[in-house]
Order: structure tokens, then sequence, then C-alpha cells
């Protein structure tokens, strides 16, 4: 047994919108599609020890605590292109809502520096060949979803690399 745990956390996208997503994140070839479960990251993949979950749980309690439920809305696609192989959906309503709980939860005590600047969204095709980035590109512009968030998502990852829901925090209000 290990002694560090990946965590990521994240607003969880809900049925139906998850598996449209997902299913497009496979077809178009994406390995990790099975794996990762279709969300809006607030905090990237990182690694705690065992023992500093408690500190991390409690301090994404008061993070949710700070955040009242808000709606979101998917709407079109966009790209990181060329500086990162990424196509995704684009949050066009909760922006504020996901920056200001991204910025509370990288705080002390989970600090963790990034590689870019925040920007939500929803991945839905990662490190593939020009080819399949530019379907999923054409296949989800028009796609457009908006529901609830009242809560948001610890995953952890397994030794596989698949990720799982360890815990969830209600938001205020939620």
């Amino acid at each position: 047994m290990t002694d560090k745990i990946t965590i990521g956390v994240a607003v969880a996208i809900p049925e139906p919108h998850a598996s449209v997503l997902s299913e497009w994140r496979k077809r178009v070839g994406d390995p990790e599609a099975g794996k990762i479960p279709t969300h809006v990251t607030l905090l990237p993949p990182t690694e705690f020890l065992v023992q500093q979950l408690d500190v991390v749980e409690k301090h994404l309690e008061r993070a949710a605590e700070q955040q009242t439920a808000f709606s979101m809305r998917l709407s079109g696609t966009g790209t990181f292109r060329p500086v990162s192989q990424v196509v995704f959906v684009q949050v066009s309503a909760g922006i504020v809502e996901c920056e200001l709980l991204e910025r509370t939860i990288r705080a002390d005590p989970v600090h963790r520096e990034v590689e870019f600047p925040y920007h939500p969204h929803v991945t839905v095709a990662h490190d593939l060949d020009d080819e399949q980035l530019d379907l999923a590109y054409d296949a989800l512009r028009d796609f457009i979803a908006q529901f609830p968030v009242d809560r948001f998502v610890m995953y952890s990852q397994d030794s596989t690399g698949a990720w799982h829901v360890y815990r969830e925090f209600p938001l205020a209000g939620g």
C-alpha cells in the first residue's frame, strides 16, 4: 500500500450530458475517455500524502461553504491548439463561479502551481492528431447544455490511471 494519493477536484457534468461528451471522446479515439469522468477541472491531478487528506478535505469543505450553488451552461467548442493538443466544450455561464472556486481551492494548504492560466472547460479530445481533434471540434460545435451546480467532487486516481469519486462537497445553498 502506498502512502501517497493523487486527487483532482472538479465540477462533475451530470447526465445525460456526461455520457454524450464521454462517447464523443471515445469516438475520436482518446485513450483516456474511459478513465476520466466528464468534468470541469478545479484542481488538476495533485499528489498528497494520505495523512494530509484530513487537512485537504477540511480545506475543500470551507471552499464549498464559500460558494453558493450556480447555473452552468456549456456551449460550442474551443481549442488550445497550437499550445496544447486539446479540444473542449466551452463553459459559457458559470465561468466566474468556477474561477472563484479554483482560486479558493488552489490556495494554502492545497497550494498548487499550474502550467497555464485557468480556463474552465470540458475536455473532449486530448493529445490526438489534428484529424481527430478537428472531428471533435466540428461534431460538438453546436453542443449546448445547462444545469445547476450544487457541489464539486474530489476524485482519486487508481493504479490503472482511472479516476473515481472519493467525496462530494455540497455548495452553500446547494
